[in-house]
């Protein structure tokens, strides 16, 4: 379980978001309490566990999730307000074996570990099922699955060597060092991903001031440099 500290109005405004998003929103972060003076946290994890603690009640104002489903959810129990898609995610494949660069590869005999988010807790995990499913790879790499509670944590089984590949976010890995191949996107459904404002915030202006950053010229560049799609007028 992830933990929120702290009583009444924080210091700071608070963002729960997807582990996919590690990095990019440091950055976001950044440019935006450059803009506004507004300082923000970040916790990060995986969407179900997040949504999970968002809808109980956990002390956040902004939940980004890696989709549009965990935020529908807590819209209709009136948990979310204000929210919007600000990016779609890439599924890609990485490995510090430059010899492995498709979905192919992984079915060879020296691969005997393939990392990725569990399925049911990340919405790249099942991404990642779609696409070995859609390409025909399934059974003979399904054994060699291990499995992670979040993408950043897939990528981190690989970058340790506890597994000889990830499957993960095209934005955790497009810079590191290796094979980095983006995954055919017609072989998994779109990683359409949205944030929201949390109702029972305590800071709610600035909340809604970080959501306009995101989704704002600024916000978009920043996602786009770090491997998301993004709409030019969301």
């Amino acid at each position: 379980m992830l933990a929120f500290a702290g009583c009444g109005a924080p210091p700071r405004l608070t963002v729960a978001a997807a582990s996919n998003l590690t990095g990019v929103f440091d950055e976001i972060g950044r440019a935006f309490t450059e803009e506004t003076g507004i300082e923000v946290v970040f916790t990060y994890g995986s969407t179900a566990a997040l949504a999970q603690q968002v809808d109980a009640g956990a002390p956040v104002d902004v939940f980004a999730a890696a989709d549009t489903e965990h935020i529908a959810h807590l819209v209709l129990k009136r948990k979310i307000v204000h929210h919007a898609v600000y990016g779609r995610g890439q599924l890609a494949l990485w490995s510090r074996d430059a010899s492995l660069k498709t979905l192919k590869d992984l079915t060879r005999p020296e691969v005997k570990f393939v990392a990725i988010a569990q399925p049911e807790l990340a919405p790249y995990g099942e991404a990642a099922v779609q696409a070995l499913r859609g390409s025909g790879q399934w059974d003979a790499v399904q054994p060699k699955l291990v499995y992670a509670g979040s993408v950043s944590q897939a990528k981190q089984l690989a970058a340790t060597g506890n597994a000889d590949v990830a499957l993960t976010a095209y934005s955790l890995v497009f810079r590191e060092p290796g094979t980095v191949q983006l995954i055919d996107p017609s072989l998994y459904a779109p990683i359409d991903q949205a944030l929201g404002v949390v109702a029972a915030s305590l800071r709610a202006d600035d909340a809604r001031k970080f959501a306009a950053f995101v989704l704002g010229p600024k916000g978009r560049a920043i996602l786009i440099q770090n491997g998301y799609v993004v709409q030019s007028n969301p």
